[in-house]
């Protein structure tokens, strides 16, 4: 596996994978599927957009950040996503994905990173919190999709 920089040529096989999760998940609130322009345009626009290739260069997953709120006073204050394509799970993709987005941020000067974690995705908070992100608050309600409210979890990670 390998983890580099997205380029435009990988959007994709990125809508595909984040199209999976918006489609048939409750992994993300969203329910309108990203195109590949949208895509490429995300990954020239934020700090990082970088994905896990397997060997044969396939994208087996992908993670990016931005900016958690606008204004100034939001400027080291990042939120991530994180996404793995299916069968990825449990050969350390996400684990390095995290970890190379995370030292990105501390290195653009970051204080802290979220996480904004489905209350419907137990194994995304697990994954976590396995890397030292905390329950910050429990949002109640304030997702919709499948036709229900869905609670959001917002867990942190202080970098510096």
């Amino acid at each position: 596996m390998t983890i580099r920089p997205a380029t435009p040529a990988d959007a994709d096989a990125v809508a595909a994978i984040w199209n999976l999760y918006i489609r048939d998940t409750a992994v993300t609130f969203n329910s309108a599927e990203k195109s590949p322009a949208e895509v490429a345009n995300l990954i020239a626009s934020r700090p990082a957009f970088l994905v896990a290739a397997g060997a044969d260069g396939g994208v087996l997953g992908f993670a990016t950040y931005s900016q958690f709120r606008g204004g100034v006073g939001y400027a080291q204050t990042m939120e991530h996503t994180i996404l793995l394509a299916p069968g990825a799970s449990g050969r350390g993709l996400g684990r390095g994905l995290l970890t190379a987005i995370e030292d990105h941020a501390r290195a653009g000067g970051a204080h802290s990173l979220f996480a904004g974690v489905s209350a419907e995705n137990p194994e995304g908070r697990a994954f976590h919190a396995a890397l030292g992100y905390a329950v910050a608050a429990i949002l109640p309600q304030v997702g919709r999709k499948f036709g229900r409210w869905m609670d959001l979890v917002l867990m942190q990670k202080f970098l510096s």
